[in-house]
């Protein structure tokens, strides 16, 4: 018997960034457990924790949550579990997989044997705001289009820095909400000047708190594009500055495409290193051989100025799939008036896109090396018993994730454990429990079938 593989121009040309330590960095050491972005509104309290949703398994009875770069998987009895806000009332199992990755929850629970059981799941809400002060995408897009002077308004990006600098909505400038009061010689000294505020989305807190300081402060043209980011690019490319493209993207090694819409000969006389020569001219034709788009890649393009070429270039990737489309602010003039390195070697003509793997992920090819070779390796099937008599890889031994934590006698720390699944999902939540507890540890990634005889299939995610 098989396990089944199921088939799955900116203001003034520039925008601005200005970083101001967040205020609750004082606090940053007691209050790990939550996400920052949270402290902005929460204080920490006993028994709860504030984080992102990042994955359910239901065999196993455990949530993944994610806490800024950390990760974090907590144990539910479905029989008792209480959920508040949930989509699909009296149907936990619906309830559970309807919340989005990244959304953010509050949970309450008992922590025994280093296990934190879950009593309560809190799904937070859309907020609530005047609806006659809300602006949907297509006001946003309107004002865009005219700019700043045109439009007599002053966009505002309320999230922290960081955020800001991975890309913005064009014509934006950043204050982040924490750093409100210490901002304020950013804002119009009209204050009949349209301010309008965005953040991460319908249940974050920071737009709306910054439109009321904004009030407060006695301006009286203030709206909120409460849908934020997560609604702008659904259909709208954002854009990077030149700081953001180098501390964000470049120095982080994240993976994306960069592309240098000039003439070729243009590009040829110096380029953003890692650009790729794609005249724009020729962008619609070069799409033909571009990673595919289900790949969901990051691709920022530049002109000259950041002009209209750019811009022109970002709509098009974005009609042909390719959802992730960014421009840099000021194009590669603004990239040298900031002083940032010109590369003279020979610009690449071929685009290539290779993702960047989750962390403590293993290759297909690796993971099929270790399986016909296992020395010096444990594969761990975390399935449940039950399932696991269809069959299992051969060498591997069963321990299933939800009886990880407290089965760490069963596991040599002189070895690499690697731990896998029919999806990878329950596979990556072992890999964060043992990874806590000093394991040398990886996970498959993968869709993996096995059968009666322990030879297996493997389907990349």
């Amino acid at each position: 018997m098989q396990r089944k593989i199921t088939k799955w121009a900116v203001m003034a040309g520039a925008l601005m960034v200005v970083a101001v330590a967040p205020v609750y960095a004082a606090e940053q050491a007691a209050v790990q457990k939550d996400t920052k972005i949270c402290l902005n509104c929460h204080k920490a309290e006993p028994g709860q924790m504030r984080a992102e949703f990042d994955s359910v398994a239901m065999k196993s009875q455990s949530i993944q949550l994610k806490i800024d770069s950390r990760s974090e998987v907590v144990r539910f009895d479905s029989k008792t579990l209480q959920v508040n806000n949930g989509a699909v009332p009296g149907d936990l199992e619906k309830t559970l997989r309807a919340i989005k990755k990244g959304h953010q929850v509050r949970i309450v629970y008992v922590e025994k044997d280093g296990v934190k059981n879950i009593s309560l799941l809190s799904i937070k809400p859309p907020l609530n705001f005047p609806p006659e002060k809300v602006l949907k995408t297509a006001d946003v897009e309107k004002m865009v289009v005219l700019g700043p002077d045109k439009g007599n308004y002053l966009l505002v990006d309320s999230r922290p820095a960081p955020k800001f600098m991975e890309g913005a909505i064009p014509t934006a400038i950043n204050i982040p909400f924490p750093s409100f009061k210490q901002m304020t010689d950013r804002l119009p000294g009209d204050k009949n000047t349209l301010l309008v505020f965005y953040c991460a989305g319908i249940t974050c807190p920071l737009s709306p708190n910054s439109a009321k300081a904004s009030e407060a402060l006695g301006y009286r043209n203030v709206k909120v594009y409460l849908d934020g980011t997560p609604e702008w690019t659904r259909k709208n490319y954002t854009v990077v500055t030149p700081q953001g493209l180098k501390e964000v993207w470049m120095d982080k090694e994240l993976s994306f495409i960069l592309l240098d819409l000039r003439p070729a000969p243009e590009a040829g006389q110096g380029a953003i290193k890692g650009a790729v020569s794609v005249p724009a001219a020729n962008l619609v034709t070069a799409l033909k051989s571009f990673p595919p788009k289900e790949l969901k890649p990051p691709v920022i393009v530049y002109d000259d100025r950041g002009g209209d070429t750019a811009a022109k270039a970002a709509r098009e990737l974005m009609a042909a799939g390719y959802t992730n489309a960014k421009v840099l602010t000021g194009g590669i003039a603004a990239w040298k008036l900031a002083g940032l390195p010109i590369a003279t070697e020979t610009v690449a003509t071929t685009v290539s896109y290779v993702p960047k793997p989750k962390p403590g992920t293993i290759s297909l090819d690796e993971f099929r090396k270790v399986a016909q070779a296992p020395a010096g390796a444990v594969i761990v099937d975390v399935r449940t018993a039950e399932e696991c008599k269809d069959g299992m890889i051969k060498g591997a031994i069963n321990i299933p994730s939800d009886e990880i934590a407290r089965r760490l006698e069963e596991l040599p720390k002189d070895k690499l454990i690697i731990t896998e699944c029919p999806t990878g999902t329950r596979a990556e939540m072992a890999y964060t429990i043992l990874k806590e507890k000093g394991y040398q540890i990886k996970f498959l990634d993968a869709k993996v079938a096995v059968n009666e005889d322990g030879t297996f299939e493997l389907e990349r995610n």
